[in-house]
């Protein structure tokens, strides 16, 4: 199990063994005896295809001549065999590229999906659509993998077979199909370049469309609530007719490939045939094989006859391939072969050293060399101003980004040295957008937990208010939620996402903004809830209400991205607007102007 499964053993994600091959080529690799099995089955219906040509040249030159009826019966016995045994193989290697494909694109799929959640959030800046799109790119290869195109491409070195089969019985008569062969295969290179342009443009016009798309969807209440409707259908309706004009050339080129090919292809029929007419006369060749040589040079020329669908169908192919292998080559935040501390259990010990972190696409910094320390058991407020940071200090403690510059420590080691999931048992985050998930109550409070039970979901649920609202109802905690949670409140939804969080007995807690939406009096209710259930945990706290601050002892407070103050709550805050005794419990943000900031103070637990 390597770094990049997602549903393997804890140990063996922490200890993988060796590196994992090839996201793609590997996968393909493994399956290398069904493939060889499809190519023996591919020469032998070659071979079988050589029957009905040779039986009609045997026909006409043996069997009328001579009205020899029982060698008819006999051959044509012979004949409805080898067409039975020819429908069995086809059928047969149809199955065999079936299950072969399948069995690659499911593993392929885990890697490819298990990959995606193992990229680290900085590389998914940009369109959520646009990212999604990309992955489902991965269609286009299975549908290749699986597909007749597989062995309509395992059929092309035969035609040299039926060439030389030409030769035999036909002797100058297969002058015309090799004359044809690099014609029908020019008509199909030629347009490659065509081709391939418009499987790039039309991969980024479906990116495009698709972002369009998920980026509706996703936010349909905020769409409307904007008056949004004529923006977005504009932008759907550009993505649609530029895809549209996209593929409208993509079909153009493609069909005039095929049409030439099929044009080379009947013209060398008809050109055997004439020429065949001189030979019989001359004796040269004799009918039957004037005959056969015409079914065998429509044969030969079949497989390239599709030369040009199948080159489209690989330029798409290959697109996909390129999209995807890009994605597969982002640096994910578990590297394979690579072995991860284990720590069974932790004291709660946070430090950030000099960190500094930009967001991608981000102009300016969000935490310029910020320096402090949590120490286990602490309950620690952080506030400021919007945009100074705060948020970046919970998403950095849980893990989520990397700091561009400096360290976050928990219990004096490197976050990025812990598996994600081993890190996740020790560090639990509870950010402002928490989503919901479809399914029921219970699946979305336990979907983290490392031992789900009953009894850690009603303890969890009742400290975050769940169960107020949630256990009264007839279906309880099996009611099912839509997408994103729908149908529940702003504070339903916050309190689902705080029992999730709650569930874990992680011994470190970050919370950002956990009751934003929630009203006056389930707020007062969860902050006298969850004092006594926090124990010696480490809390890191951003909010902005003041009633939240009963929770804390030390008060961190940012400015512009930098520590400005760091202290005791009572100190901090009176330096800051007065004593919090005064404060009532809907104050809004203390940190309020610049004028008001205290100088950074040396105090317990402080790095400078």
């Amino acid at each position: 199990m390597t770094g990049h499964d997602i549903d393997g053993s804890p140990m063996d994600r922490l200890h993988p063994s060796k590196r994992p091959g090839h996201w793609f080529w590997g996968s393909v690799r493994r399956e290398w005896r069904a493939f060889g099995q499809i190519a023996l089955a591919a020469a032998v219906i070659n071979l079988f295809a050589l029957g009905s040509s040779l039986f009609i040249m045997t026909i006409y030159d043996r069997v009328i001549p001579n009205d020899a009826i029982e060698s008819l019966v006999a051959l044509t016995l012979g004949m409805v065999l080898v067409l039975v045994f020819d429908f069995l193989l086809k059928m047969l290697r149809g199955h065999v590229i079936d299950v072969a494909g399948q069995a690659a694109d499911e593993r392929i799929g885990r890697r490819v999906f298990g990959h995606v959640l193992r990229i680290p959030l900085e590389h998914r800046a940009g369109s959520s659509g646009a990212f999604a799109a990309t992955v489902r790119e991965f269609e286009s290869l299975r549908d290749f993998l699986t597909s007749a195109s597989l062995a309509a491409f395992v059929d092309l070195p035969f035609v040299a077979l039926f060439l030389g089969v030409i030769l035999i019985v036909g002797g100058p008569l297969v002058w015309v199909p090799a004359l044809a062969v690099p014609l029908v295969v020019a008509a199909g290179l030629l347009v490659q370049p065509m081709l391939a342009r418009a499987a790039r443009e039309g991969h980024k016009a479906a990116q495009t469309k698709h972002g369009v798309l998920v980026e509706t969807v996703g936010a349909l209440e905020g769409v409307k609530g904007a008056r949004a409707e004529r923006v977005m259908a504009r932008r759907w309706r550009d993505s649609v007719e530029l895809q549209a004009a996209i593929q409208s050339k993509s079909r153009f080129w493609s069909q005039l490939a095929i049409n030439l090919a099929s044009f080379v292809q009947q013209g060398a029929q008809v050109a055997i045939v004439f020429l065949g007419v001189f030979l019989v006369r001359e004796g040269t060749v004799s009918i039957g094989a004037l005959i056969a040589s015409v079914i065998l040079c429509g044969r030969a020329l079949a497989p390239l006859a599709q030369i040009a669908t199948l080159l489209t169908r690989l330029n798409h192919a290959a697109q996909s391939y390129r999209a995807i292998d890009r994605l597969m080559a982002l640096a994910a935040t578990v590297e394979p072969g690579r072995t991860y501390l284990t720590r069974p259990r932790i004291d709660g010990r946070v430090t950030f050293r000099g960190v500094s972190f930009t967001y991608p696409r981000g102009r300016q910094p969000a935490l310029t060399q910020a320096g402090f320390i949590v120490q286990p058991g602490d309950k620690v407020a952080v506030l400021g101003r919007i945009g100074s940071g705060k948020s970046t200090i919970v998403r950095l403690a849980a893990g989520l980004y990397a700091p561009s510059d400096g360290t976050v420590l928990l219990d004096d080691v490197d976050l990025r040295q812990l598996h994600p999931d081993e890190l996740s048992r020790h560090v639990t985050a509870v950010l402002q957008d928490a989503p919901l998930f479809s399914g029921t109550v219970r699946d979305n409070i336990l979907m983290g937990a490392d031992e789900p039970s009953d009894e850690r979901m009603l303890a969890a649920a009742g400290v975050a208010g769940v169960h107020d609202f949630i256990g009264g109802m007839t279906d309880g905690y099996d009611v099912m939620l839509g997408e994103r949670g729908e149908g529940l409140s702003g504070g339903q939804r916050q309190a689902i996402a705080l029992a999730r969080a709650l569930v874990s007995p992680a011994r470190v807690l970050v919370m950002d903004e956990p009751t934003a939406s929630m009203d006056v009096r389930s707020e007062t209710l969860f902050v006298k809830r969850l004092k006594p259930h926090l124990g010696d945990r480490t809390l890191i706290l951003v909010t902005h209400r003041m009633s939240m601050l009963e929770l804390v002892d030390r008060v961190i407070v940012l400015d512009h991205g930098r520590v400005v103050a760091d202290g005791p709550k009572a100190e901090v805050l009176s330096a800051l607007q007065g004593p919090v005794a005064d404060a009532p419990a809907n104050r809004p943000d203390p940190v309020t102007t610049p004028a008001k900031m205290p100088k950074r103070e040396a105090t317990r637990g402080h790095l400078d």
